[in-house]
């Protein structure tokens, strides 16, 4: 049987920059291919290339990429827009920005099915709600109607299937499409790109960072290193033989639900042979849990809710959202409380409230023994200093117009920190430093990183002010496994030497039990369970707890 694509000797290269180094593989009909590798590893750039979505310009391609025996590199634009969307079809990403903002969800699906004249315009409605049903999308009539920002980050994502998937292609790409979704949320996209393949027995090319995700959904693997197919083969003999180091080096950043490591082991550790072995034993972990729990709390939440109101029309009447509802934990010092839950639930609300970003529509908040939900406006700024945030995307969270090393610099400033700039400046370049950057990056701008060391700049402006509490919200979500492992590494060094607080959000329930002492679950604004991480983890009393656990990719 004759592959449905075969790619053969595939080299890339941006001007003189040669990013994919003469690769080959094939994917049949009723097959998935899984691409596995880290972010500049090529996984992507070599799939855009079976679309042909790269650039023209300065952009080299050599090598044969063979669709039904058809050379798509030698085709036109024209004939590649047969093609595109039709035969073979992509799941990006990042939804949000693939869809159209302006447009309804219902009206971009069916601008496919009519570009390609899959049904006439009395039949598109009726095809659209159809897709929309076998994507699992709830209320299809109303998702029809609604704009891109109105739906949950699955929900969006579950609209680019249903487009991915309107003209029947025979090869689906899905570039990391379950990347910043919760666990659960993953794990049903997982199952309905299986049950789509089986049903239509299309090939699909499913590319990620996370081995154990992969295997979960691929027959074969390929890793990809540097431009490189370092191994390929069989998915079960992969992941459980892995031969070359990088494969083994992915199977360890993550974060083992069974051992606790005092450092993960990044790429760099494996491939350099420098893993530390070295755990976290139970019974050290108790000390330091007795020490710690025996000082007075830190901060107090106590009975906090806080509502959104929304109004439908001029004269409609005011709908009251819940989004946190009657939560109360205490946090210590030298803690780290995990607060894990899926989106929508009220974790990243509830830190905007401590924050007070948001002002709590109910309830206490103590910091120090002081209730913080009472403090004036000049009060609140100098608590800034005190209570950080480190945010989920450190692009957005950076102004692209200021070079790195001023905007560290500038809180510094504003709060009066340190005699004057000189002194300021040689500051932050002892804070680069510590983040693992150094001094040659001051004066680059955020577009010249990559997210990793974005992620690091943020905790570095974030560490600048000397803070006592850090929220840290969804910082780790969007980055690569090795990249999550030196960020995971860099919290916890950063809170052995100064001494941080930290509440960790996140949907990922692997790394909040990894990094926290305190586990507490939310769901739709409430407090589920709350106790030791361990403890929860071995011994959920909620059945959404279970349900949080049962969906963490394990692997094979």
């Amino acid at each position: 049987m004759h592959p449905l694509i075969d790619i053969q000797n595939l080299s890339i290269a941006f001007k003189d920059n040669e990013v994919i180094h003469g690769i080959s593989y094939t994917v049949s009909s009723n097959e998935i291919l899984g691409i596995v590798g880290e972010s500049g590893s090529g996984k992507s750039v070599s799939s855009l290339a079976v679309l042909g979505l790269l650039p023209k310009k300065n952009v080299t391609i050599s090598g044969e990429i063979l669709y039904r025996n058809q050379n798509l590199l030698t085709l036109s634009n024209k004939d590649f827009q047969r093609i595109r969307g039709n035969e073979i079809s992509m799941i990006f990403q990042e939804p949000m920005s693939s869809l159209n903002p302006s447009m309804t969800c219902g009206k971009q699906v069916a601008e496919v099915l009519l570009q390609h004249q899959i049904c006439t315009k009395k039949e598109v409605k009726a095809t659209v709600l159809a897709l929309f049903e076998k994507v699992q999308l709830p209320r299809v009539e109303q998702m029809y109607r609604s704009y891109p920002h109105q739906l949950s980050g699955g929900q969006k994502q579950r609209v680019m299937i249903a487009m991915a998937i309107a003209c029947k292609p025979k090869l689906l790409i899905a570039d990391e499409p379950t990347t910043a979704l919760d666990v659960t949320v993953q794990k049903e996209i997982i199952l309905l790109l299986k049950e789509l393949q089986q049903e239509t027995e299309m090939g699909i090319i499913f590319i990620s960072h996370d081995l154990s995700l992969v295997s979960e959904i691929a027959d074969r693997i390929v890793a990809m290193y540097k431009g490189d197919i370092v191994e390929a083969g069989e998915t079960h003999s992969l992941f459980t033989h892995p031969k070359h180091e990088y494969t083994k080096a992915l199977l360890q950043s993550k974060p083992s639900l069974d051992v606790r490591l005092k450092k993960l082991p990044t790429i760099q550790d494996v491939l350099a042979g420098t893993v530390s072995n070295e755990v976290v034993s139970a019974e050290a972990r108790k000390r330091q849990h007795e020490i710690m729990y025996a000082k007075a709390p830190l901060l107090e939440v106590k009975n906090v809710s806080k509502s959104f109101f929304s109004k439908a029309g001029i004269f409609g009447t005011s709908t009251e959202v819940k989004a946190v509802d009657d939560v109360s934990f205490s946090l210590y010092e030298g803690e780290t409380l995990g607060l894990v839950g899926e989106s929508g639930c009220g974790k990243s609300t509830l830190g905007n409230t401590i924050l007070r970003l948001h002002k709590a529509t109910k309830g206490e908040i103590f910091y120090k023994g002081q209730d913080i939900t009472k403090l004036s406006k000049s009060e609140i700024r100098s608590l800034r200093k005190e209570i950080q945030i480190i945010f989920q995307d450190p692009f957005a969270s950076l102004n692209p117009r200021i070079p790195v090393g001023t905007a560290i610099l500038e809180p510094m400033k504003v709060h009066g920190l340190y005699a004057n700039d000189a002194e300021r400046k040689e500051k932050v370049i002892e804070l680069l430093n510590r983040v693992g950057l150094d001094a040659s990056y001051y004066g680059r701008y955020p577009h010249e990183f990559s997210g990793g060391q974005r992620q690091r700049i943020g905790i570095a402006r974030t560490i600048a002010l000397q803070p006592k509490l850090i929220i840290c919200d969804e910082s780790v979500s969007a980055l690569d496994i090795s990249v999550q492992a030196q960020v995971l590494n860099l919290l916890n060094e950063l809170k052995d030497n100064f001494g941080f607080t930290y509440i960790f959000i996140s949907h990922d329930l692997a790394v909040v039990k990894y990094i926290s002492d305190q586990l507490v679950v939310m769901n739709a604004g409430k407090i589920e369970e709350m106790g030791e991480a361990d403890a929860i983890y071995a011994n959920p009393t909620s059945d959404y707890t279970k349900k949080l656990i049962d969906a963490i990719p394990k692997g094979i």
